[in-house]
């Protein structure tokens, strides 16, 4: 996978190739391995980073903006992964299976089944 197709939307990590800064050392790593688990995270809150807002629905739809182009997709929970196909604009990512690991208030979404790059979110 291209570094771009993980940057742009749903782990956009930025169209700009950029990780998120490091969590605290006191703060602790779950990974999140149930759909309920990521479910309760998401519902009614925004993922967020410079540039990024992005909506996770629980009917598995993705909406929102990155770096002002509108940002749509669906997701889907399958064996432990978050599983998402996005366009970022008129333009259509591969679809991509991530690990998503919680460090406080941060969700962190490692692609290609966590051997790949990551996007750390905030939730807001």
């Amino acid at each position: 996978m291209r570094r771009t197709d993980l940057c742009k939307p749903f782990f956009l990590a930025a169209a700009l190739g950029v990780t998120g800064a490091a969590p605290a050392a006191a703060e602790s790593v779950a990974r999140i391995e149930k759909r309920d688990d990521f479910v309760s995270l998401v519902s009614g809150r925004a993922l967020t980073r410079f540039g990024i807002s992005l909506t996770v629905t629980p009917d598995g739809a993705i909406e929102g903006r990155a770096f002002g182009r509108k940002v749509t997709g669906a997701w889907r929970w399958d064996g432990g992964f978050f599983c998402r196909d996005l366009a970022f604009g008129d333009e259509p990512l591969e679809p991509n299976c991530q690990v998503v690991e919680r460090r406080g208030e941060t969700l962190r979404f490692i692609a290609d089944r966590g051997a790949g790059e990551h996007a750390d979110l905030r939730l807001r």
